[in-house]
């Protein structure tokens, strides 16, 4: 009877409320879901131009350079035939006759001239004379009757007998090649296929390069220890005197690099007002050597490249609470032991960007040394700029960039190491 009677009883129906809850909830999330999509839409668009300036600045211009060391298409486009030719020669044994045909027949095609004469000049940089000697050799064979390819070779120059000069042919062959990259460090292919050290009298660019890694570590380290007395005290005196000590380390921004490189000249040289007011204090008999040498050179870069060094010491001073130093000499310590145990660890992220920043900016300068410096202070960017803008040779101004890269990136990573990146970009 009971189960009858709560049969009987009317069954609940939802009401209108709870019905309508959980639609309410699948809006919600629906607008949530597009206000965090319209969020990243607005956030991609503010970031789109850096990131573009990114990539046009930095990224094209690196992946371009990269190319241009590794990139050899001269020989390829000019001898075709050729290096089809001695794809089955070893480079040792006799060479076969159909290379003499192939490359006959490689001048008398319509391949343009400005093509062979690039081929040429890229296979001078191995062999000294190649461009010569195929320079005249396509002046002939355009020119003369008909004959065997062989003789006719051999009688332009004796020299198409020497094997030499059709390994560098078949080195060729390659669409990339680390030539250029191998030159960089004063390296050259063997005919071995090997790798061999470059002859004495070409072996320039380890030397410029350990002569520019000098000359930036010479000025960083000057640029730190005139710099961090500087910004302990526009930092510690404050008011109006280090208002005007931070304007006068900044003045060099003021002009432009060539004008204060110009200005050093005028300062230093044996007439300029440093000799003058030595010899006028009698500190000296005679005006001495400051311009066109390795002092004049410090001089000038040190000068330009100072606020480098004062700014992100300054930025990292500041951030530093007077209390450590007090509490230290509170407990007993030494000022020197304060400075070396207390203060200088905590100024180490300062003096490390500092420092990074001093350097990089100091191994790539160009109008400085060319200026200021000596035929012996030339530094790699005076070579980078001379093969881009004199022999136009695009591949070896570009492993050379490529070289003082590498050479940039492993003290970034020397310097992360010792001091620690996050400390540097100030996320710690």
């Amino acid at each position: 009877m009971a189960r009858a009677m709560t049969s009987d009883l009317p069954t609940r129906q939802p009401s209108g409320a709870a019905v309508a809850r959980p639609a309410r909830i699948s809006a919600l999330a629906a607008g949530f879901r597009a206000d965090k999509r319209r969020q990243t839409i607005i956030s991609i668009a503010l970031i789109g131009p850096l990131v573009a300036f990114i990539v046009f600045a930095f990224v094209l211009p690196l992946a371009t350079m990269l190319f241009y060391a590794i990139n050899n298409p001269e020989v390829r486009n000019a001898l075709p035939k050729t290096l089809v030719a001695l794809e089955t020669w070893d480079g040792h044994s006799a060479l076969p006759p159909s290379a003499y045909d192939a490359l006959v027949a490689d001048i008398k095609s319509d391949v343009p001239p400005n093509v062979l004469a690039e081929a040429g000049r890229r296979m001078n940089y191995e062999i000294t004379g190649f461009r010569s000697l195929l320079a005249k050799t396509v002046r002939n064979v355009r020119s003369a009757p008909v004959q065997p390819a062989e003789q006719q070779l051999v009688s332009i120059d004796a020299q198409w007998r020497d094997p030499a000069y059709w390994r560098v042919i078949k080195r060729n062959a390659s669409p990339l090649t680390a030539f250029y990259l191998l030159s960089a460090v004063d390296l050259r292919p063997g005919a071995d296929g090997g790798v061999t050290l470059a002859p004495a009298e070409e072996r320039l660019f380890l030397s410029t390069l350990l002569r520019t890694l000098t000359i930036s570590a010479c000025v960083t380290l000057i640029c730190v220890l005139l710099a961090y007395p500087i910004a302990n005290a526009i930092v510690s005196i404050g008011g109006r005197f280090s208002a005007i000590m931070l304007a006068c380390v900044l003045l060099p921004f003021w002009t432009s690099l060539l004008v204060r490189t110009s200005a050093w000249i005028v300062i230093l040289q044996k007439e300029g007002i440093v000799n003058r007011a030595l010899q006028a204090l009698g500190l000296t008999d005679a005006p001495l050597e400051l311009i066109f040498n390795r002092t004049g050179l410090y001089i000038a870069m040190v000068h330009i490249l100072l606020p480098f060094m004062v700014l992100p010491l300054i930025s990292v001073m500041k951030g530093i609470s007077p209390s450590y130093v007090k509490a230290s000499l509170s407990l007993g310590a030494s000022p020197v032991t304060t400075f070396l145990r207390v203060y200088l660890p905590l100024t180490l992220p300062g003096v490390g960007a500092g420092c990074l920043l001093t350097f990089i900016i100091s191994a790539g300068y160009y109008v400085t040394p060319t200026l200021v410096g000596g035929a012996s202070d030339q530094m790699l960017s005076y070579f980078i700029a001379f093969y881009a803008n004199t022999t136009i040779n695009w591949g070896m101004s570009a492993a050379l960039g490529v070289l003082l890269l590498s050479c940039i990136l492993a003290l970034y990573a020397i310097v992360g190491r010792i001091v620690g990146i996050d400390r540097i970009m100030g996320m710690e």
